[in-house]
């Protein structure tokens, strides 16, 4: 139930990797842009769109901005040995090589932001956290532009990327880089992305501001917007950033260098908290490290991903383990085995009344209906529930009570016009679930009626439920719950099925 992103990159961007990972339980593949071109992103979309074919199974894209990342580019590749107790200078880059000695980085502000005590921290791109190519930095002086640092700890840094992060500084740069406006206007709109992860968002007005460029670009204007949370800034307008947003990712490698490490359990709980009662999607981000070079978790590392679920987590996103990770199929399985498991001992009965008692009365009228039907369905121990929506709001909803039971939601799709022609609306709300725990999506035919009284008729409801025959959720003399709208009315319904 709980959903999987994988970001796909180096090591998994072959149709035969693609293919695998998308039958290992991956539904949403992210497309960093702090590493790669427009063209190297579209041949691995291109190789996606392939995969999604042979295997049939629906695949979202999430197209990652890079933000304000502070990085130093090694362009001759040489791993950078620093020594202890050393100094090394950090200036703004003019084309200088990286080495021992200096490191130039891609932001002047620097000098003007840190002072003397504060911490820097250098690792690969996507560390891990658990290499030994990380590097902790103490400024010692501030001379102009250059900022002189202490090492703290011997380090060999490899790679063409290492990201700088500076705890708890506010970095003065914009949240929406031109760079990333123009991908998101080029490769974004050329491929109508389903969500945009808004790397480094520090306050509700960043979410705006994106939701205001989507909006100019026709197609987009459906595309969610997912905040990365990954400062101590973004963490102080959590609650109004969460009011702007569709969802929320939860960045813990960058988190978990601005904050001292015995907090990160305590914000992590609390953040996903507050997204199942607003009822949008929680992601957590770095999981099993150890996966990128091991072929099996840490004990810690699986009880974390366990526990991720148990707090309410919609889906786990998979950063290096698949973009450089030597195993990006099998941690896919793995992660998935474990929610799995976590999943069985989940105690939805309390989660369901702290949420009945968070929504408070009166209730809306669609929550109402929601959570009446994910109440019927454990009661007479359904063994799926079918939501009919067109919008995707409807099935979220049910979603959000996080009944124990998987939910299909069968996508009716809208005709409009601009005038000049005609469209079919659908796609877009069909994929988006797909980062939604619980929830699976089906397009439905619009030829055919949601139900019919006449056997000969091939209803959408009897196409969903052979869906769902397939797949093994659902068998003869099974119960299922049926939500949908009859003209203005809502109706929630139990039917059993026969043979």
């Amino acid at each position: 139930m709980t959903k999987i992103v994988g970001t796909l990159g180096p090591k998994s961007r072959s149709v035969e990797v693609i293919s695998s990972c998308l039958e290992a339980g991956m539904s949403v593949a992210r497309f960093d842009f702090s590493l790669g071109d427009n063209k190297y992103h579209q041949e691995t979309l291109d190789n996606l769109k392939t995969s999604i074919k042979s295997t049939k199974k629906l695949c979202a894209v999430m197209l990652d901005t890079a933000g304000p990342e502070l990085t130093v580019v090694n362009t001759s590749e040489k791993p950078i040995a620093l020594k202890a107790d050393e100094t090394v200078t950090i200036i703004p880059d003019k084309g200088e090589e990286a080495s021992s000695e200096v490191f130039p980085i891609n932001f002047d502000g620097l000098s003007k932001a840190v002072k003397k005590g504060d911490t820097l921290f250098i690792g690969q791109y996507l560390f891990t956290g658990s290499e030994t190519t990380s590097v902790w930095l103490e400024v010692d002086q501030v001379k102009g532009d250059d900022v002189v640092c202490v090492i703290k700890n011997s380090a060999t840094l490899t790679g063409s990327l290492f990201t700088l992060h500076a705890a708890q500084i506010h970095i003065d740069l914009p949240t929406l880089s031109n760079k990333d406006k123009e991908v998101i206007s080029t490769w974004g709109v050329q491929n109508k992305i389903d969500f945009l992860s808004l790397s480094f968002t520090r306050h509700a007005e960043d979410v705006r501001e994106a939701r205001e460029l989507l909006g100019k670009m026709g197609d987009l204007s459906q595309t969610q917007i997912f905040a990365k949370i990954e400062s101590e800034e973004g963490l102080t307008h959590f609650d109004e950033i969460l009011q702007e947003a569709d969802g929320i990712i939860l960045s813990r490698g960058n988190l978990g260098i601005d904050l001292p490490p015995e907090k990160v359990f305590l914000f992590q709980k609390e953040a996903v908290y507050k997204c199942n009662m607003a009822g949008k999607p929680a992601v957590v981000t770095r999981v099993v490290d150890s996966m990128t070079d091991n072929l099996r978790p840490t004990r810690a590392e699986a009880t974390d991903v366990a526990n991720a679920v148990l707090d309410g987590t919609d889906a786990i996103l998979l950063g290096a383990e698949t973009l450089r990770g030597l195993y990006p199929i099998e941690t896919i399985s793995t992660v998935g085995r474990i929610c799995a498991e976590a999943e069985k001992v989940f105690n939805q009965d309390l989660y369901f009344k702290r949420t009945v008692k968070f929504v408070g009365e009166p209730m809306s009228h669609l929550e109402s209906i929601a959570s009446s039907a994910v109440r019927a369905a454990i009661k007479v121990k359904a063994s799926v529930i079918i939501c009919f929506t067109s919008s995707g709001r409807a099935a979220r909803l049910i979603a959000k009570y996080r009944p124990t039971m998987p939910v299909i939601s069968v996508v009716i799709p809208r005709l409009k016009t601009n005038q000049l022609k005609w469209s079919l609306s659908g796609s877009f709300e069909a994929r988006q679930s797909l980062i939604v725990r619980g929830l699976f999506p089906m397009l439905a035919d619009p030829r055919h009626p949601a139900e019919s009284t006449n056997p000969s008729n091939e209803s959408v409801l009897k196409v969903a439920l052979d869906r769902g025959k397939a797949s093994g959720v659902v068998k003869s003399h099974d119960r299922v719950v049926v939500c949908q709208k009859v003209g203005d009315a809502a109706v929630v319904k139990i039917i059993e099925l026969e043979d």
